[in-house]
C-alpha cells in the first residue's frame, strides 16, 4: 500500500507535482495584489490504495522526519477554567522551541534535507523565526529569518542562541515577508514564508490529527489563535483530511480567535471581503497587517459554518494570566487568545461540548507582556517580622 500526494490550486483546482521550486500556484498568483492575501495557494491531495495510518498523510515518508521533540503534545482537562466539564488544553508549549510553529519547520526542514537545499529563509514576527531556527540548527542546515525590529527581544534571543542569521527589517511583518521572498528568489532558497510554503499548513495540520487520536473522535469546539490564518487553515487541513477518508463523521466549530487590533480574517468572515487594515496589538504573535492565508482561511471558515470572535488586549492579558494561575499554563499572550475567546463566547456552547483550546506558545517568549498583570514586591526583607 502507498499514499500518493500531488499539490492542488485553492482556487482553480489546478493540479502540480510536488517539487522545491513550486510554492503557489502559477496562474492565479499572477492576479496578485501588494495589498490582499495569497493568491493561488496549494493544498496538497492525497490519495491512498489501501490501508494506511494517519501519520502516513504527509508528503514525505515518515522516516524522512526527524526524531525531534515536536508535536505529540498533550491535551490536557482544565478542570479550573470556564464552565464546560470538557474544557481542554491543547499545549503546544513543550514542543522543541516553545512553539506550536515547529510543527511547520520540522516538515519544511525534513523537505529541505530530503532535496539536499541547506538554507531555509522566512520572514517572522519572532515564534516561526526562532521555530525554524532551532529545528534547522538539530537538522544541520542554515536558517535566514528577517524579522521586524520591533519583536519581543526574547524570540530575537532564541534565534540567535540558535545561530541564525537574523537580519532586522525597519518596518512591519509584511515589509519583512517581502523581503524575505526577494532573498529567496535572488539565491535560490528554499522559503519556509508562512502559507507560501504549502508545508507550513501541511506541518501544521498534525494538531488536527492528533485531537482525533486523542478525543477517539473530533471535539466539537476547536479555539485556534488568528493572525495570517495558517494555524487555522492546518486546522481545517488536517480535519479535511480525516472527513475525505471517512475517519470522522463531521468537522469540529472552529472558532478563530482574533485580537481587536488585528482583525482582518475576523471582518472578512463579516463583510465577505478583505479589507486593508493596521494591526496593533499586544499578542505579536497574531499582528499582521495582510493575512497571507487568508483567502484560504475564509474559504475554509465560510464552507465548513466556522466562527470568529474578537477580543481585546485586556481580555487577552486577563486571560494570559488566568491560565497561569488557574491551570499553571505560562502561555504567551497569543497563545493565551484562544482562552480569551472561549471566555467570551461559552454561554452558548452546549454544556456537554467537547472542546480543545490551542495553546501555541510559551509565555517566556514575551516577558514584557507577563509583566502588565502582575504585581513585583515592592521591597526586599531580611527578617519575617517584616512581612505584612
Amino acid at each position: 500500500m502507498s499514499i500518493q500526494s500531488k499539490y492542488v490550486c485553492s482556487e482553480c483546482g489546478k493540479e502540480f507535482e510536488i517539487t522545491p521550486e513550486l510554492m503557489v500556484c502559477p496562474f492565479c498568483s499572477q492576479k496578485q495584489k501588494d495589498t490582499e492575501p495569497l493568491r493561488g495557494i496549494l493544498e496538497i491531495k492525497y490519495s491512498a490504495d489501501g490501508p494506511f495510518n494517519v501519520e502516513e498523510l504527509l508528503p514525505l515518508d515518515l522516516e524522512d522526519i526527524p526524531d525531534l521533540p515536536v508535536g505529540n503534545t498533550p491535551l490536557w482537562k482544565a478542570e479550573h477554567l470556564g464552565a464546560h466539564k470538557h474544557l481542554y488544553l491543547k499545549d503546544d508549549t513543550g514542543n522543541l522551541t516553545g512553539s506550536f510553529k515547529d510543527r511547520a519547520s520540522i516538515l519544511v526542514a525534513a523537505f529541505a534535507k530530503k532535496h539536499q537545499i541547506n538554507e531555509v529563509v522566512l520572514a517572522s514576527t519572532g515564534n516561526a523565526g526562532s521555530s525554524m531556527a532551532g529545528i534547522a540548527a538539530a537538522c544541520g542546515i542554515k536558517a535566514t529569518i528577517f524579522l521586524p525590529k520591533t519583536a519581543p527581544k526574547a524570540k530575537m534571543i532564541q534565534a540567535l542562541q540558535y545561530g541564525a542569521h537574523v537580519i532586522s527589517v525597519d518596518g512591519n511583518y509584511d515589509m519583512a515577508f517581502d523581503l524575505s521572498l526577494g532573498y529567496s528568489k535572488k539565491h535560490k532558497l528554499l522559503s519556509r514564508n508562512t502559507a507560501y510554503n504549502p508545508l507550513t499548513i501541511e506541518g501544521k495540520k498534525s494538531v488536527a490529527i492528533e485531537l482525533f487520536r486523542q478525543f477517539g473522535n473530533a471535539p466539537d469546539y476547536v479555539f485556534v489563535p488568528v493572525g495570517d490564518g495558517v494555524i487555522l487553515s492546518g486546522v481545517y487541513k488536517g480535519f479535511k483530511d480525516l472527513l475525505q477518508f471517512e475517519l470522522i463523521e463531521k468537522m469540529p466549530t472552529v472558532v478563530a480567535v482574533q485580537a481587536e487590533g488585528s482583525a482582518a480574517i475576523h471582518n472578512a468572515l463579516r463583510d465577505g471581503h478583505f479589507t486593508k487594515c493596521s494591526s496593533n496589538t499586544v499578542a505579536d504573535s497574531i499582528a499582521v497587517d495582510i493575512p497571507r492565508c487568508g483567502y484560504y482561511a475564509l474559504k475554509n471558515l465560510q464552507k465548513f459554518k466556522g466562527q470568529s470572535v474578537l477580543v481585546s488586549d485586556d481580555e487577552i492579558l486577563i486571560a494570559q494570566k488566568e491560565l497561569s494561575e488557574k491551570a499553571g499554563l505560562f502561555a504567551e499572550p497569543a497563545a493565551a487568545a484562544s482562552y480569551a475567546g472561549y471566555k467570551k463566547t461559552q454561554k452558548g456552547i452546549d454544556p456537554n461540548a467537547k472542546i480543545a483550546l490551542l495553546i501555541t506558545g510559551f509565555g517566556l517568549k514575551d516577558i514584557d507582556a507577563a509583566t502588565k498583570k502582575i504585581t513585583f514586591p515592592k521591597k526586599s526583607i531580611k527578617s519575617i517580622e517584616e512581612i505584612k
